[in-house]
């Protein structure tokens, strides 16, 4: 005789159906899993929200907050944060926290424009010499990238703001040509470990049975990287270039602290740290705003960037 099923089958049967019927309404996409995996990096969604609270205060607070970061008042120089001030001021009387909204937006626009041109630097470099693995291309290309791997970057950093400044400058203006100048010089520097790991892709999605079947259609090998292979490597791209944000951050505080990016009238963040090392000990705060904004910003960059990575991974998103 049978038996009536009992409630906790007929409960398990019903979520069953409602979770088939969910994912029959509802199908599964490859960046709805993406967005499903990061969510749950907890790091990484902190991460990305730091970093939009950031650029919109560096994108929108000039506007909100007026004070001009040029303004000179040595009547209030070197101020602790008060009301007026909420950063305090440098030794000029110029207002710490208008210096740090102009120079962010400075410092990202800098960042991310550095960073395509070391992702398509790479980019290139990687596609050529994976799609062309094994030839002499391939070897010459690596040995170029190894060459520039291989090099200091410091001293290679000055020897080329040392060379190109001038011709630079006055090729493109004084203003325009230290950003380019700028932007050529970090982007030129950090395009290697792209192309390699551009290149590691390349070597492995070729091999795959949807790139051999193209070739055997007769597929231009313009096709198959530009339609086969391109699309199945650019979730490593998206993490190497979100990365390369931070890099590039910091590299430009770098260049700007040794005096040798932007004018002193140009506020960036570097350039912020570089006119404080003089006036540690009476106003630490010229030093603590803009370090503290680097800070937030690289580790925030680097938080969204390890979420990401986990999340267009497939083994991660499998786990």
């Amino acid at each position: 005789m049978n038996q009536p099923p009992s409630e906790e089958l007929v409960a398990i049967r019903d979520t069953d159906i409602s979770d088939a019927d969910e994912l029959a309404m509802k199908p599964r996409t490859y960046w709805g899993d993406v967005w499903r995996h990061f969510r749950r990096h907890r790091m990484a969604v902190a991460g990305g929200i730091v970093l939009i609270v950031i650029v919109l205060a560096t994108a929108l607070g000039p506007f909100v907050y007026t004070v001009s970061p040029k303004k000179i008042d040595f009547a209030h120089s070197m101020e602790q944060p008060t009301a007026t001030h909420l950063f305090g001021t440098n030794d000029m009387g110029q207002d710490m926290l208008a210096r740090a909204l102009w120079g962010g937006r400075i410092s990202m626009i800098v960042a991310v424009f550095a960073m395509l041109v070391g992702i398509s630097l790479g980019m290139a470099v990687g596609a050529a010499s994976g799609f062309m693995g094994g030839t002499w291309v391939d070897m010459i290309l690596m040995r170029i990238t190894d060459l520039f791997l291989s090099m200091p970057q410091l001293p290679l950093l000055l020897l080329i703001v040392y060379l190109f400044r001038a011709s630079i400058t006055k090729l493109f203006g004084a203003e325009l040509g230290v950003f380019v100048m700028v932007i050529l010089v970090i982007g030129i520097l950090n395009w290697m470990p792209v192309a390699r790991l551009v290149r590691a892709s390349f070597l492995s999605a070729r091999e795959m049975d949807y790139v051999k079947a193209a070739r055997a259609l007769g597929a231009s090998p313009w096709r198959q990287v530009f339609r086969h292979i391109f699309p199945n490597v650019m979730g490593p791209v998206i993490v190497a270039a979100t990365l390369s944000v931070g890099t590039a951050i910091i590299t430009e505080s770098m260049l700007s602290f040794l005096g040798l990016g932007f004018p002193p009238d140009t506020p960036t963040w570097g350039r912020m740290l570089y006119e404080s090392q003089n006036f540690l000990s009476l106003a630490p705060n010229m030093a603590l705003s803009p370090g503290i904004l680097i800070f937030l910003t690289v580790l925030s960059v680097n938080a969204l960037g390890d979420g990401l990575r986990d999340a267009l991974d497939p083994q991660q998103r499998n786990r």
